[in-house]
Formats: C-alpha cells, sequence, structure tokens
C-alpha cells in the first residue's frame, strides 16, 4: 500500500468490510500512547465521547434553578 501525494491510501475491501467502513463514511485517525495509528468511524472515538458530553452538559446548564437566592440556598444548608 503506498500513501499518494495527497495523502490519500485505499483501504483493502476486507479491511472495510471488517470495519463496516461504507461509501461516505466518515472516519477518523487516533494516535494511541503506544504510537498505533487507529482508523475508526467518525464519531466512536474519544473526542466524540467528549463532544457529547460538552452537549449535554451544555443543555443542562441553566436547568437547576430553584428560583432562590444563593444567600436562601445557603440558609437553607446551613439550617
Amino acid at each position: 500500500m503506498r500513501i499518494t501525494t495527497k495523502g490519500q491510501v485505499t483501504i483493502p475491501q476486507d479491511v472495510r468490510d471488517f470495519a463496516g467502513f461504507q461509501p461516505g463514511t466518515e472516519v477518523e485517525f487516533l494516535i494511541g500512547e503506544d504510537g498505533v495509528v487507529r482508523v475508526i468511524a467518525a464519531g466512536q472515538g474519544p473526542r466524540a465521547r467528549d463532544r457529547r458530553l460538552g452537549a449535554a452538559l451544555a443543555g443542562l446548564r441553566g436547568s437547576a434553578d430553584t428560583g432562590l437566592s444563593t444567600d436562601e440556598i445557603m440558609a437553607l444548608t446551613r439550617a
């Protein structure tokens, strides 16, 4: 296998079949601490997990509004 001057490489059919890569599949390249480069379907790696977590937290932001002031909440916790 050879990388073209544009940085492209053809993934062999048996590897595409094994990985479930279909035409149009977006992929990510991950570099492990062991120095091994992995190709995975986009949305399956740790970066995707971080994005999903960030989106979930953003969706929760401001949802715990109790209608109480900070001083009222502190008074309740100290009572």
